[in-house]
């Protein structure tokens, strides 16, 4: 069954591409017959497109023709044109160098004539450049630039393709919710517009999304339907990647067979629209495939292609570095020679004199070595005064950069304080005034004459005077309660330890952070989960320095989530959670946020003094410094995070019972 599918395919792709080698041909005919104007141009400029995800050396020759005919009729706009399809061209065949002076030239050009279409184009095919490179970060940057650009002129097939690069940009970054949404949009988007081209590259990418999420069924369903798009389009470069990408999926699920059709099609695409890095990958998975099958001659086959691949991307690299080599070998051997004529004219007279110079030399140096060890020992007393100076000056910097996170830490809790302690506040002043109502209702009522009294109306008005009184007092001892707590825990520590519960503790702090942030930004808000142990044991700690440590870890966790919502727009939602557990020995104390999270060539560095991520003024670094001091040197106990760049973070805070 199998060998009969590989004959109906290789039966039709004959035709799916006879329609496009027609429309090349009817191009070619009528260039010859064109007159040098900008009608030949746009035919130069067709030609090239639609070689350029197939044949891209011929691709580069058509724009290449247009450029130059374009500016001997002083005609900018197929100029511009030309250069960005130059650069598509070098970017297909590898040469990301060339691609992007290009794209970089086109976009100057379309800047100067106000063009914000093409300019979307440009910029966008930048990006492109910054994606392949490995630079995604600057490519949803300009890819961002070039949307805006597009949705300002309601270019609709460029926003397609604007969406569906950053859905492969934020896949790239394994920010893969964002890039399903993005890449959906596009798929969606492309549908309705009948744009094949898009529709093929979209389904791939939601493949890759979902094999990365390691759903394979659902990846190889996208793989399925993008085959048709890329075929009905001609766009080969798509074809070689989803069909490798099948291959592999079969190969994982123990069906090798599929797995050898699918690799055979990706390689036929790589080879036909010559994309030898295509070529490369699918010869290699071939010579696997057939080393482990024991067919050694099919495999020494795919060997050899994958060799000739190599070979051709790194031939011209290896030509120049060769001939490097040997222009700089050929310039040292004519130097050694001049040296040595040089040398052998000079030697007898050297020699003749050697006796009276080394001896004047001696005593030259023997003096001058004196007069180096005064400089010397002046240059090493003023150094150390220098050294002293300095030293003297960091320590005062230190000191206040210390106060200064203090002070910080201080304002986060006094505004997290004021909001709560505004609560009990609006009881008492409320009851207040009720209370107010009710006695001038009380003492009309008493100057009654007897008999128009009403007593049980009096008696209710006492009871409700009562009543009030009593939740008037509740709230003044909550609002004391307050006080107190905001006057030990802004006090100097003393160092002395109580037995302490840490739920309270904890919950206590992650309202007062909360508060703190929403007390200078009115917009931030964020889920809060507690899950604190009931059973927790009383730990014996330095209340204000714990208290310390996790303020800095609830407001390093509401800052990251609110950084990410800057960027993730309305579909993420913030949160925050803290947890508490024990063992018989210890207390463990989590803090997780799904923030932007940390990434991992900087986790070793985050506990070190002055080291932070936040820009210039939003902090001193020595937060979580002073965190693990407390902790570790403090207590004797461990703090350690957890990130995964992109989705979460989680310290972890153990503490010896």
């Amino acid at each position: 069954m199998k060998k009969l599918l590989l004959v109906v395919f290789s039966f039709f792709i004959p035709f799916l591409a006879h329609a496009q080698h027609q429309k090349i041909d009817s191009l070619k005919k009528l260039i010859v017959t064109a007159k040098e104007d900008t009608t030949k141009t746009w035919l130069y400029y067709k030609l090239g497109s639609l070689y350029s995800h197939s044949k891209p050396d011929s691709a580069i020759l058509f724009f290449l023709q247009e450029e130059q005919l374009s500016r001997k009729l002083n005609f900018l706009p197929g100029e511009a044109k030309s250069l960005n399809g130059e650069g598509v061209a070098f970017a297909s065949s590898g040469n990301y160098p060339k691609a992007l002076t290009c794209y970089l030239a086109a976009l100057k050009i379309n800047e100067q004539r106000g063009d914000r279409l093409n300019m979307a184009k440009n910029l966008g095919n930048i990006s492109n450049i910054y994606n392949y490179e490995g630079d995604h970060r600057q490519s949803i940057n300009y890819l961002q630039r070039a949307k805006s650009l597009a949705e300002a002129v309601h270019a609709e097939r460029l926003i397609t393709n604007n969406l569906i690069n950053l859905g492969d940009d934020y896949e790239k970054l394994n920010i893969l919710d964002s890039a399903k949404i993005l890449t959906q949009q596009a798929y969606k988007f492309a549908l309705k517009l009948a744009y094949a081209d898009a529709t093929g590259i979209a389904v791939n990418n939601l493949g890759n999304i979902y094999f990365k999420m390691h759903q394979l069924d659902t990846a190889l369903h996208y793989y399925r339907k993008s085959v048709p798009y890329s075929k009905q389009a001609g766009n080969d470069e798509n074809l070689c990647e989803t069909t490798l990408e099948m291959a592999t999926i079969f190969s994982r699920q123990g069906q090798p067979d599929s797995g050898l059709y699918y690799a055979r099609q990706s390689i036929a695409a790589g080879v036909r629209g010559g994309f030898t890095a295509s070529v490369l990958a699918a010869s290699q998975f071939l010579t696997a495939y057939f080393e482990k099958k024991g067919r050694l001659d099919s495999a020494f086959h795919y060997q050899k292609i994958a060799i000739v691949a190599k070979d051709s991307l790194f031939s011209l690299e290896k030509t120049k570095e060769v001939q490097n080599l040997g222009e700089a070998e050929h310039q040292r051997q004519q130097d050694i020679a001049t040296q040595q004529a040089a040398y052998q004219a000079k030697v007898r007279y050297y020699l003749l004199i050697a006796v009276i110079v080394f001896l004047l030399v001696m005593a030259f140096i023997f003096w001058r070595n004196s007069r180096q060890r005064q400089k010397a020992n002046l240059l090493l007393e003023s150094q150390k005064e220098e050294i002293q100076h300095t030293l003297a000056e960091l320590r005062s910097t230190q000191t206040q950069l210390v106060q200064r996170e203090k002070m910080a830490s201080l304002g986060e809790l006094t505004a997290g304080i004021a909001h709560e302690i505004q609560n009990p506040l609006n009881f008492v002043n409320n009851f207040s005034e009720v209370n107010k109502e009710m006695m001038e209702e009380l003492k009309a009522e008493s100057g009654k004459p007897k008999a128009e009294r009403d007593e049980q109306l009096e008696i209710e008005l006492i009871n409700d005077l009562i009543e009030n009184e009593q939740k008037i007092n509740h709230h003044g001892k909550r609002a004391d309660a307050i006080v107190k707590g905001m006057l030990q825990h802004s006090r100097t520590s003393t160092g002395e330890r109580q037995l302490t519960n840490i739920n309270t503790l904890a919950d206590e702090f992650f309202k007062l952070s909360y508060h703190g942030l929403r007390a200078k930004d009115k917009s931030f808000n964020a889920k809060m989960v507690t899950h604190f142990d009931p059973d927790l044991s009383k730990v014996n700690i330095v209340q204000q320095d714990i208290g310390r440590v996790l303020l800095n870890l609830f407001n390093n966790a509401f800052y990251a989530v609110n950084e990410r919502k800057k960027i993730a727009g309305d579909d993420y939602k913030p949160e925050v959670k803290v947890s508490t557990s024990s063992t018989p020995k210890e207390i463990e104390i989590k803090v997780k946020d799904n923030g932007n999270g940390i990434h991992d060539a900087i986790k070793d560095k985050i506990m070190q003094p002055f080291f932070t991520t936040k820009p210039t003024g939003e902090g001193t670094g020595l937060g979580l410094s002073v965190s693990y001091d407390i902790v570790v040197k403090g207590h004797g106990g461990s703090i350690k995070v957890e990130s995964v760049e992109g989705e979460e973070t989680v310290f972890t805070i153990i503490l010896p019972i």
